[in-house]
């Protein structure tokens, strides 16, 4: 074997191998990451500037109020990604427990494929006031838990 070979070979391998953290254990992450990372980043932390929002301690908020289930489903990154009403639901299922845990309601209950695919088919014309709609029923949902405590 050539030293080129060798050298070509050892380079694949460490760019294969990249860092621990961004390796996908399971099906659904690695559906995350070729369909949801590019703009929500590894960490699900998202980019402000951007309009692209943060998921850690904010995504299981939406399943607490009125719409805000369907909303997830909704949004045109989900409603029209390539990834089957299944596999959708598996990545959905995925970034709650894993950016949201602590925010799930108690009778959360995972998504599923058939559930998804009615709402796949009619995402609300404007999507961003559905969102600030979503996020007043959340910010008054807290404030009433805040004062019931």
């Amino acid at each position: 074997m050539s030293v080129r070979f060798l050298s070509v070979a050892a380079l694949v391998g460490l760019m294969l191998a990249g860092s621990p953290s961004l390796w996908a254990t399971e099906q659904r992450q690695f559906d995350y990451m070729l369909n949801c990372q590019g703009c929500h980043l590894p960490d699900g932390s998202g980019n402000p500037q951007r309009q692209v929002p943060a998921f850690p301690g904010q995504l299981g908020k939406f399943l607490s109020v009125p719409g805000g289930r369907a909303y997830l489903v909704q949004v045109p990154g989900s409603a029209l990604s390539g990834l089957s009403d299944d596999a959708l639901a598996g990545v959905l299922n995925w970034m709650l427990v894993t950016f949201s845990a602590a925010e799930l309601p108690a009778d959360f209950k995972p998504y599923t494929g058939a559930e998804l695919h009615a709402w796949r088919q009619t995402s609300p014309v404007d999507i961003e006031r559905v969102r600030r709609e979503l996020l007043e029923r959340i910010a008054h949902q807290e404030q009433q838990q805040r004062k019931g405590t």
